[in-house]
């Protein structure tokens, strides 16, 4: 059965039945270890992946529905292996992606000098629209804490992304992030010719938390 929404488009039907009204890819770049799949299950289950586990082996993906103002958006999210050896496998899922969230973590110094070549990589294999932030995870460890804060948001500012600190631990700005991506989609697709443009980096400056001394 069919859905028409508010604005007359028909929705479509995931797997699970529910509706959305467009759906767009995220994919979850960055160094082996930084904590992307626990950013993902965070956001996907409300959980926190502790104790270890398998690093992700090239490619693997959730979907989640979110709501942006009335508008059902369905974030296929690609959790990606950060390893050198897979990275050829990964570069061909770039083209075609809406929003690259790089991550490094704060407690990992070697993983924010990596960035620049992150950054790079997108710049050669992405979309030249695509929507990029950079998120410092881990930003929970403070006592194990090796990159300040204001050296990742001039590292963001110098390649005009938007950055925030997150912690799959204790939620922190996860479900921002994502939003962000979902809104900016949103306003991409509704968008009319003298509507104000919509930028990422104000939104989540206006609505990112700024982690306190223990998180």
């Amino acid at each position: 059965m069919a859905l028409t929404n508010s604005n007359g488009v028909v929705r479509s039907t995931s797997v699970t039945g529910e509706f959305y009204d467009f759906a767009c890819k995220v994919m979850l770049i960055g160094d082996s270890g930084v904590g992307k799949t626990c950013l993902l299950v965070r956001f996907k289950d409300g959980a926190f992946l502790s104790g270890s586990f398998i690093s992700t082996v090239g490619i693997d993906f959730r979907n989640k529905i979110v709501d942006v103002e009335g508008t059902k958006v369905k974030l296929q999210i690609w959790d990606t292996a950060g390893q050198e050896r897979f990275r050829s496998v990964t570069h061909a899922y770039y083209r075609d992606a809406h929003a690259l969230l790089l991550l490094f973590d704060v407690t990992n110094r070697h993983s924010f000098e990596n960035i620049r070549a992150w950054v790079s990589e997108i710049h050669e294999y992405a979309k030249d629209d695509v929507v990029v932030m950079l998120l410092g995870n881990k930003c929970d460890m403070t006592s194990e804490r090796c990159v300040k804060r204001e050296e990742a948001e001039k590292l963001a500012k110098d390649n005009k992304i938007p950055y925030m600190e997150t912690s799959a631990k204790s939620g922190l700005n996860v479900d921002l992030a994502f939003l962000a991506v979902a809104k900016d989609l949103q306003v991409k697709k509704t968008r009319r010719p003298n509507d104000p443009k919509f930028s990422v980096l104000e939104f989540v400056d206006q609505q990112k938390q700024v982690p306190s001394k223990c998180c």
